[in-house]
């Protein structure tokens, strides 16, 4: 189901279209829009439209390159969070690529100010994330800190380290303890648990990173005929490798904790990207990641008394 200007899209579909429906939304969210309140303002605007006929059940899951601010606001107001949750979080997908094949961030940019019982949740909610998109009995779970010792970090990650080492002995999920950035790249971790404001500057840092990366490699092998003839024989498991940072592979960013699948494509998404991004929904909804937050809730809380 395509939302938004009729006419508009039409323009871009070709002639089979059965499989196609458009529901008209005349009105735009735009990147100057005041995130907590675009989409009350903005009833007829394409993402509101969207998201409130995901709440109707008229949609099994919701793709989105708009802003993130109003995405996530709206996602909450109108989908509402599973009952219990206290903060969505965002965890990009597929995933992290790393040496050991691939990791989950959460969160990684919606929630720069956390308490520890927020990064509790964030750790169960990524580890149903990682078994059931990734196919992991065990997800190993690591708290991003500064260092691996149990007594880094400030009042915040030792709070956490407390709440993760005790789901953990009541086997609940794999907690194996404080994660350092180097050490999640190498593949150390399955499910790495973070603040959003930590977390995105370690995502964007390593996207940064493996684009530098590929330009210096690009001009070392442009560099003298032997290097062009060596780049010819390797060019295949270079591209593999590029491949797997491709942010056409990536798809989107999935929204943790609300009620239905909700899924933040990129917003410069290319054809690719945007097909990668819808693959991600129908995965997400049908691995039904929602009922396991909704089933193990209780334990993802912090009772009164504590």
């Amino acid at each position: 189901v395509l939302v938004g200007r009729k006419e508009e899209i039409e323009k871009y579909l070709g002639e089979d279209r059965s499989n196609i429906e458009i529901v008209d939304a005349r009105d735009i969210i735009t990147m100057e829009d005041d995130p907590s309140t675009a989409t009350r303002r903005k009833k007829d605007s394409s993402m509101t439209v969207a998201l409130t006929m995901l709440k109707n059940g008229e949609g099994d899951a919701m793709v989105s390159a708009g802003s993130t601010g109003a995405l996530l606001t709206g996602a909450t107001l109108i989908v509402k969070r599973i009952k219990g949750v206290r903060r969505a979080a965002m965890a990009p997908g597929p995933q992290i690529p790393t040496a050991g094949g691939r990791a989950v961030l959460c969160d990684c940019g919606a929630n720069a100010e956390c308490t520890p019982e927020y990064l509790l949740q964030f750790a169960y909610m990524g580890s149903f994330y990682a078994r059931r998109m990734m196919g992991l009995t065990q997800p190993r779970v690591g708290l991003l800190n500064i260092g691996a010792e149990e007594t880094k970090g400030g009042a915040l990650q030792h709070e956490t380290y407390k709440l993760l080492k005790k789901a953990s002995e009541e086997g609940r999920i794999n907690f194996v303890g404080n994660v350092e950035g180097s050490t999640m790249l190498l593949g150390g971790v399955d499910v790495v648990v973070s603040d959003g404001f930590s977390g995105n500057i370690v995502l964007k840092t390593a996207e940064g990173v493996a684009k530098w990366l590929f330009t210096e490699l690009k001009e070392v092998f442009m560099m003298s005929t032997k290097n062009k003839l060596a780049a010819a024989v390797i060019k295949g498991d270079v591209k593999g490798i590029a491949k797997k940072i491709d942010p056409n592979e990536v798809g989107g960013t999935a929204f943790l904790g609300i009620s239905k699948p909700v899924i933040k494509a990129h917003g410069s998404s290319g054809d690719e990207a945007f097909f990668a991004a819808i693959r991600q929904a129908m995965a997400f909804a049908e691995a039904d990641i929602v009922s396991d937050i909704e089933n193990n809730i209780d334990y993802m809380k912090i009772s009164e008394e504590a």
